[in-house]
């Protein structure tokens, strides 16, 4: 299934995108596409069903906003450096272990939102990257196996950065990934059942329509499930929970000089086969 969240900011419903391509309303049926939703195959099944047997009132998509697709985020946790590509673009070794690092869920907008470039960026740039949605509780998972029946969904994700902030201003990269709106997602949540393997999947984005990156989650230097499963054993997963699993090449801070970090007025689009397109126009904070 691909299920949204539609309409203005803060009043998000819930809707579902049918093999036809037509929205349709699920608020009669569920208050929110979130963990609790994930976690319950019982409300999930309903879902399906009322979607089967054309139960589902239409919406009309003219005009309507879509929001993140996922609700009531617990925490979001980042993938540093996992592609091969990626690692070897900024001279970095492929790491030993995942390096991890928190986005804070209030950093997540629509995924055709405007995004706000900081005030004193010199260096915002772009990461098109697979988002992981954990759909049951995880702790110390043994193995990959394990990791990948723990998650309950997949998103598009925009991991925006300011390199400055991140690299050249001490201390953790935090400060460098989370800036307001640095964390589109959507436009839909597909549920795990439609990706039965997530490592083959291309990952795609333009910046003014020029294609920067081309790259394919089989280059990811630690696969979704061994993610889950190692992070399992450092934090507790909880259903709603969002991985962003890392970028591959071609990101700015990767190409030759002058590198062409992100101004206002550019606009950035990403897509994952399966997972639709985002479309965010850069403005000055």
């Amino acid at each position: 299934m691909k299920l949204l969240r539609v309409g203005p900011v803060g009043s998000e419903r819930p809707a579902l995108l049918d093999q036809d391509g037509t929205l349709r309303d699920l608020s009669g049926l569920i208050t929110d596409v979130d963990g609790a939703l994930l976690a319950d195959d019982s409300v999930l099944s309903r879902v399906r069903e009322a979607a089967a047997g054309g139960e589902l009132p239409a919406l009309d998509a003219e005009g309507l906003r879509v929001g993140s697709p996922i609700g009531r985020i617990g925490k979001i946790v980042g993938i540093g450096l996992n592609y091969h590509g990626h690692a070897a673009e900024v001279g970095a070794e492929a790491p030993a272990e995942p390096i991890v690092f928190l986005k804070s869920p209030d950093t997540v907008v629509g995924p055709d939102d405007t995004v706000l470039i900081p005030r004193g960026s010199v260096k915002t740039d772009w990461e098109a990257e697979l988002g992981v949605v954990i759909g049951s509780t995880a702790r110390y998972l043994d193995s990959a196996a394990q990791g990948l029946a723990h998650v309950g969904g997949y998103v598009l994700a925009n991991d925006v950065t300011e390199r400055a902030f991140q690299i050249e201003r001490g201390g953790t990269w935090d400060k460098g990934k989370n800036c307001e709106t640095f964390t589109p997602l959507g436009p839909w949540l597909v549920t795990a059942d439609e990706i039965p393997d997530p490592q083959v999947l291309d990952v795609q984005l333009w910046v003014n329509g020029e294609r920067k990156q081309d790259g394919h989650t089989s280059d990811q230097i630690f696969a979704v499930g061994e993610v889950v499963r190692y992070l399992s054993h450092f934090m507790t997963l909880y259903p709603g929970d969002v991985i962003v699993t890392g970028t591959p090449a071609g990101v700015a801070a990767g190409q030759p000089e002058p590198k062409p970090f992100l101004r206002a007025g550019d606009v950035v689009e990403v897509e994952i086969e399966g997972l639709g397109r985002q479309r965010q126009e850069f403005k000055n904070a």
